[in-house]
This record gives C-alpha cells, sequence and structure tokens, in this order.
C-alpha cells in the first residue's frame, strides 16, 4: 500500500508544521521531543526539567535549564525565538520565565540579561505572561488562560525587544542609551542587551509549566 508525504509524516509521529519550521527561514529546531539534548540544567534542585510527552516540563523547585546547543556553545546577539508554552492551573498558581542574552549559573535567579515573564492568572507575582520582567511589566492580568497551549515569541534586534503572546505584542521596549541597569533597576545589575543563550526558569516547588516546539532564528 502507498502512503503520501502526509500520511507518512503521521505514523512517524512528526509534525508537518514541525518540519516545515524546523527546515525553512533559517529556524532551529532547540528541542527534539525526547530528551534535553542541546541544553544544561544547573541542577540548583534536580529534577526540575524531564520530557514528558514530547514537552519540556518544569516543576519541582527553582532551577534553570540553559540552551547550550549542539556545540555547547549557543550564543545569539540578534534574534527571533518562538515556542509553545502551558501554565498549569494549579491552586497557587504557576510562575516561570524564559531568559535572553543570559549565560550558564549554578545557582540562583541569573544576573545576566532579561527575563520575560511566564506567569499564570493565580499567582501571587503581579507582573504576569508577555511582560519584560521589571522593565516593561504586565502588571495584574494575564493575556492568557491557564491549561491552554499558547504561542510566546521574543524578537531582539539591537537595543530593541518586542514580546508578543498569540501573536499580539505584550511588551516592547528600547534599551536607551546611557542605560545603567544597577542604577533603572533595584538588585538587578546585568540586565542589558548584548548577547548570550536562553534559559527556561523552574520558579518554585508549587509552579509547573510545559514548553515544546521551541525554535530560534539568527537575525543580522
Amino acid at each position: 500500500m502507498k502512503m503520501n508525504l502526509i500520511g507518512w509524516l503521521a505514523a512517524a509521529g512528526i509534525s508537518l508544521s514541525l518540519l516545515t519550521a524546523a527546515e525553512g527561514d533559517g529556524w532551529t529546531s532547540m528541542f527534539n521531543g525526547k530528551d534535553l539534548s542541546g541544553w544544561k540544567s544547573n541542577d540548583e534542585v534536580a529534577g526540575s526539567f524531564t520530557v514528558e510527552d514530547g514537552t519540556i516540563k518544569v516543576s519541582n523547585g527553582r532551577a534553570h535549564l540553559f540552551y547550550v546547543g549542539s556545540d555547547g556553545a549557543a550564543k545569539f546577539k540578534n534574534f527571533e525565538f518562538k515556542a509553545k508554552v502551558k501554565i498549569a492551573g494549579t491552586e497557587q498558581g504557576s510562575n516561570s520565565g524564559i531568559y535572553i542574552h543570559t549565560e550558564f549559573e549554578p545557582t540562583g535567579w541569573p544576573s545576566k540579561g532579561f527575563e520575560c515573564q511566564v506567569n499564570s492568572t493565580k499567582h501571587k507575582d503581579p507582573k504576569k505572561t508577555g511582560g519584560l520582567y521589571a522593565v516593561k511589566d504586565v502588571l495584574n492580568t494575564s493575556p492568557v488562560p491557564d491549561d491552554q497551549w499558547f504561542d510566546y515569541s521574543i524578537k531582539v534586534e539591537g537595543k530593541h525587544i518586542t514580546i508578543a503572546i498569540n501573536g499580539v505584542v505584550t511588551s516592547d521596549w528600547t534599551e536607551p542609551e546611557g542605560w545603567d541597569p544597577a542604577t533603572a533597576l533595584k538588585n538587578m545589575p546585568g540586565r542589558k542587551l548584548g548577547e548570550g543563550t536562553m534559559a527556561l526558569q523552574g520558579h518554585d516547588p508549587k509552579s509547573l509549566v510545559f514548553y515544546k516546539d521551541l525554535y530560534i532564528k539568527a537575525l543580522p
């Protein structure tokens, strides 16, 4: 029996949209859906990052998962990033984040780069999904509900950062000339654009967040 391409992809468990995104327009897949190859956890709390049903499951406690790529030295300056995210509607709400222009650190909140917020409707932190944490926040009301997959996009060009949720811009910020984060932000002296990698945040033991379909494209 002959099988067409779409049928073959379905039988092999491969999404046509994922294949297209991985092969076209310069996008690079960051997650193979099977294991954490290309990623490095600081294991501040062991077991905070696992693979479950083709997703990166974030739970268990504070830790950070840094993207290192196939050569162990991934680094980006200008780029586009996209992923699908689902925030579990736990009793206390769930909190996570996507760091940009950061680097591996063995403990603590990453001191370099910026955090793009992932935070459910119930979590006590008023800074919600789609904000550039402590810089250009989305306050009090999340643009997406709990327990649903949504698209998270980040674009960095020069000193300009844009965050979009389901295609709608939620944070748009340009780093001012002479920006001094040590003065502008309390306890965040490393919040400055330059270059670095991405990281996913495990926030606390009561938070549960899932990531899949992570892609990045370097820009000139």
